[in-house]
C-alpha cells in the first residue's frame, strides 16, 4: 500500500526485503488528495521542519486531478518493481482503503502487507495510520516502512 510513486531507493528495499526470495507485488495507491485532511498533512511537515511544504499543502491536487496523478504514481511504480524481475500488479483506490486491501489480502493469499508511507506523527500518535489500523483488519503481518524522499534532481536519498 503505498501514497506516491515509489523511488528508486524504496523499490530496491522492498525488492531486496527478503534477500534472493522472488516476490510479487500487489499495489494498490490512494491518492494523496483524497487520503489525509489538510491540516493533518500540514501538520506533520511542520513536525519534519519541511515549512515550505507545509505552506503547499493547498495546493495539493484533489478530485479527478488527484486520480490523474494517483494513475501516472501507480504506474510509475509499477514498471520500475518490473524492471527488477518481479512481478508486480496494482490498482487505484479511492474509497475505504483497509477495506480494499483486507479484500485483495484474501483475494492472492498475501503473506504479509507492506505499507510504504511518509511519516504521518499525528496519525500514527493516535494510531490511526494505515499500517496501525491495518495489523487489526487484515489477518498477515504488515510491516510499515517510510518511503524515501524525493530530492532535488529526481534521485533518492
Amino acid at each position: 500500500m503505498i501514497e506516491k510513486a515509489l523511488t528508486s531507493a524504496d523499490v530496491e528495499f522492498v525488492t531486496t526485503l527478503h534477500g534472493d526470495e522472488q516476490a510479487s507485488f500487489h499495489v494498490l495507491l490512494q491518492p494523496r488528495g483524497n487520503q489525509a485532511d489538510r491540516l493533518l498533512r500540514a501538520i506533520d511537515d511542520l513536525a519534519l521542519g519541511e515549512l515550505d511544504e507545509a505552506a503547499r499543502e493547498g495546493e495539493t491536487p484533489e478530485g479527478e486531478q488527484a486520480r490523474d496523478e494517483g494513475e501516472r504514481a501507480l504506474e510509475v511504480s509499477l514498471q520500475a518493481l518490473r524492471g527488477t524481475g518481479s512481478s508486480a500488479e496494482g490498482r487505484l483506490i479511492e474509497d475505504h482503503p483497509l477495506d480494499a486491501l483486507k479484500a485483495l489480502v484474501e483475494e492472492v493469499d498475501a503473506d504479509e502487507v507492506l505499507v510504504l508511507t511518509d511519516p504521518h506523527y499525528v496519525e500514527e500518535f493516535f494510531h490511526r495510520d494505515w499500517a496501525s489500523r491495518a495489523r487489526h483488519k487484515v489477518g498477515v503481518p504488515v510491516l510499515k516502512l517510510f518511503s524515501h524522499a524525493r530530492v532535488q534532481g529526481g534521485g533518492a536519498s
